[in-house]
């Protein structure tokens, strides 16, 4: 299995976003801290709520990230890039400039946090040496943000071994960071196509059709994600953030409690969970959820709201 080959970017979702309601726009800065202090620009963060567009944004010289025009309420923030670890922190924005420091995870004990596919097709267990050596050097492209000279790599690769599905994935990756939304939706697919094993194209695609507000789409992207890669729990979180969004309430349930004891604790599928019973106006699910959210994450913005949350159905359902 390659080390650090698949580009995976992923999407996190935060419940209870105030957003709807809010019209203020304001700016927001984010300042990124590396683990071993030097800011790699090349580096993909994204704020994400439950409705309204996902802003993506990278790392200026200075290693920080200014979005203009940003409603005020909850927003999950995720940094990801080549060799990290996924970084997510709630945050809450607010009239005016907000700033906010964020602390970067450094790489995992594999050394890479970008290699999210633990299954090896047979068709990569054949991959020529000098299409590799084009794979590994496009990695090494995409992390100094070379993105023409990463897609000319993956690309050689591709011509020296057609059938290579996770070139096509990190193509994919690089027209993502391009703006590229057609080239980048043709090689994820394609990457799929080659392989339909490679829960890291499943992944991205779900990715993309949840910033395309495409749920019905995500979901079944998501579904053949977690099915390939059971172990990953973001597949499983995002995929029950599409089953709420598109009112599976049920499945959603199940998907959240399944997605919860993996690899450590995800305390936001309970608020995946909560909504979904809420919406089946089954009052007591919500409030069992929201008391196991709390007893996880009892302090913050989202603690704060959960427990506006529980006040509120405790007072109509006492």
């Amino acid at each position: 299995m390659e080390r650090a080959c698949l580009v995976v970017l992923l999407l996190a979702s935060s419940l209870f976003a105030q957003m709807e309601n809010s019209t203020a726009l304001h700016q927001m800065k984010l300042q990124l801290r590396f683990a071993n202090g030097v800011c790699d620009p090349s580096v993909q963060v994204q704020l994400i709520a439950v409705s309204g567009p996902v802003e993506n944004g990278r790392p200026d010289d200075r290693c920080e990230v200014d979005f203009a025009n940003v409603p005020s309420g909850t927003y999950h923030v995720t940094v990801s890039g080549h060799g990290l670890n996924q970084t997510e922190e709630t945050i809450t924005a607010t009239n005016g400039m907000t700033n906010f420091e964020v602390e970067v995870k450094g790489p995992n004990e594999e050394g890479s946090a970008a290699n999210a596919e633990p299954l090896v097709s047979a068709s990569a267990l054949s991959i020529p040496p000098k299409a590799r050596k084009e794979f590994d050097k496009s990695n090494d492209q995409i992390s100094h943000q070379e993105y023409q000279k990463a897609i000319q790599s993956l690309n050689r690769a591709i011509k020296i071994y057609p059938g290579y599905a996770a070139a096509y994935n990190n193509l994919g990756a690089v027209y993502q960071r391009l703006g590229d939304r057609a080239q980048e939706r043709d090689a994820i697919q394609k990457a799929i196509s080659l392989d339909g094993h490679l829960a890291a194209a499943y992944l991205n695609l779900g990715r993309m059709d949840i910033a395309d507000n495409n749920f019905p789409a995500g979901e079944d992207a998501l579904s053949k994600a977690a099915s390939n890669n059971p172990s990953d729990p973001m597949a499983l979180v995002l995929l029950s953030y599409c089953q709420l969004r598109d009112r599976r309430f049920d499945d959603a349930i199940l998907t959240s409690h399944k997605a919860h004891p993996l690899q450590g604790q995800h305390s936001s599928v309970h608020l995946i969970a909560a909504k979904a019973f809420e919406q089946e106006r089954n009052a007591a699910g919500a409030i069992g959820e929201l008391d196991l959210f709390l007893k996880e994450e009892p302090a913050g913005e989202r603690a704060d709201q959960a427990r506006k949350d529980l006040s509120a159905l405790r007072t109509v359902h006492p």
